[in-house]
């Protein structure tokens, strides 16, 4: 498998991701996505709605505000319950999450270790001229609560009866103390999240489900077999309010690590919010005239981190006629670049002024690259490493019988093909 440092030097040079802030310095564990990084981005993002609120009549979406009333967060259980417990190092002064040590001396010199204090990961912000503890917000740790306090509200405007859900992709905000492995653990990072309301007493089977259904997804765009598994929580790891939670899992270079969590989370959401807002966040049930509280099942997913397992997914090297090739064999929905026009002959105005025809012809419903700024050799592994599924070279016999010569990024095969169905032949192909 692909190491840590490969990717992080792919995305950087071919402008997938970049350190936030980098000519200061950079800020720790923030990313800023490049041209590509955020073409993959948005792909990636656009197919989780696309299964989840186009495909279904059962989900709507939303999108709710990164700052929410204070009050949110202590009924939540955040404000007092979402914390690390850290340990200092008295020799080397570094930090480290209790929980995670193998053993109680610091990992990295062996020293003696403070006793664990508890640190909260909200960032604290305020609103308001004047800072103090009236105006005292958060910016949010999760999209979730933005569903739960809006369930009354998207309840009358849908009028959707049970079970039925709600999604939403957002950034959300953690001031996670043990960061690192490129952009896996970020202080910033984005979620999509989905809330699954359900009669209780049909919770247990769309919990099953939606864990089938989220581990399908991801095979679906093309993560192998070997790199994914689901594990289930152990009773001492769900969290006080989850009945049940499974993790799905992909092989990262650190070791299997989770890529998306499914949680049970019973009614106990809707419940706190509404006991203490007074606001009434049932559903009547017409079947038995009486109002329930539904049980909620929570698919939860990093884009962050899905981005990073599809590009080590994704990743192959090989040698082709004694040279190194990289390829990044991105499924066809998320490659963020589609087709690439390379003109074979720079120097002759003619085959430079066909090649932009045909590039600006192609251009609009996806993204198009146009590169003459090298061999066509070199051209051919600068688009197999950012993933380009085809390539489509003009020479001097363009001009005469209308034809290009389309190559194939996995099987590299070559095809002559007429100018008049190049866009139907790429569109077919691509979307």
């Amino acid at each position: 498998m692909v190491d840590l440092n490969t990717i992080a030097s792919l995305c950087k040079r071919r402008g997938f991701i970049f350190q936030s802030s980098e000519i200061y310095g950079g800020l720790g564990s923030t990313w800023d996505y490049g041209p590509l990084g955020v073409e993959l981005k948005n792909n990636l993002k656009a197919l989780w709605w696309k299964s989840m609120v186009y495909e279904r009549p059962d989900i709507e979406g939303l999108d709710a505000a990164i700052l929410m009333h204070p009050e949110v967060w202590r009924t939540s259980g955040h404000v007092t319950g979402f914390k690390d417990l850290l340990v200092d190092c008295k020799s080397c002064k570094k930090r480290f999450r209790y929980d995670l040590l193998k053993e109680k001396k610091c990992p990295e010199c062996k020293g003696e270790l403070t006793e664990p204090r508890a640190f909260n990961l909200m960032f604290k912000t305020f609103m308001g001229p004047v800072e103090s503890s009236a105006g005292e917000v958060y910016l949010r740790p999760e999209t979730a609560q933005g569903i739960f306090v809006n369930f009354k509200n998207i309840l009358a405007c849908s009028r959707k009866k049970l079970p039925f859900g709600v999604a939403q992709i957002g950034k959300a905000f953690r001031n996670e103390i043990t960061t690192g492995n490129f952009n896996f653990r970020s202080r910033e990072f984005e979620q999509m999240e989905l809330e699954y309301f359900s009669h209780p007493d049909e919770s247990d089977k769309w919990f099953k489900y939606w864990v089938n259904e989220r581990f399908l997804w991801y095979k679906k765009y093309g993560i192998k077999e070997e790199n994914i598994r689901l594990r289930e929580h152990g009773k001492e790891e769900l969290a006080h309010y989850a009945k049940s939670c499974y993790d799905i899992e992909f092989l990262f270079p650190m070791g299997w690590s989770e890529l998306e969590g499914i949680a049970h989370r019973t009614d106990f959401d809707l419940k706190q919010h509404s006991n203490k807002s007074k606001a009434n966040l049932s559903f009547f049930d017409e079947e038995t005239k009486k109002d329930i509280i539904p049980h909620v099942i929570e698919p939860s997913g990093g884009v962050d981190r899905a981005v990073l397992a599809f590009l080590i997914n994704a990743y192959s090297a090989e040698k082709v006629r004694g040279e190194k090739r990289v390829v990044l064999a991105l499924n066809r929905n998320l490659a963020p670049v589609k087709a690439a026009v390379l003109p074979l002959l720079k120097n002759k105005p003619e085959v430079v002024g066909f090649a932009k025809k045909i590039y600006e012809g192609l251009r609009g419903d996806y993204k198009v690259a146009y590169d003459d700024t090298a061999s066509i050799g070199r051209l051919y592994r600068r688009q197999d490493e950012i993933g380009t599924l085809y390539c489509i070279t003009i020479d001097v016999e363009s001009l005469t019988d209308k034809k290009v010569t389309v190559r194939d990024r996995d099987t590299m095969k070559q095809e002559r093909i007429s100018v008049d169905s190049l866009k139907g032949y790429i569109n077919a192909r691509v979307k």
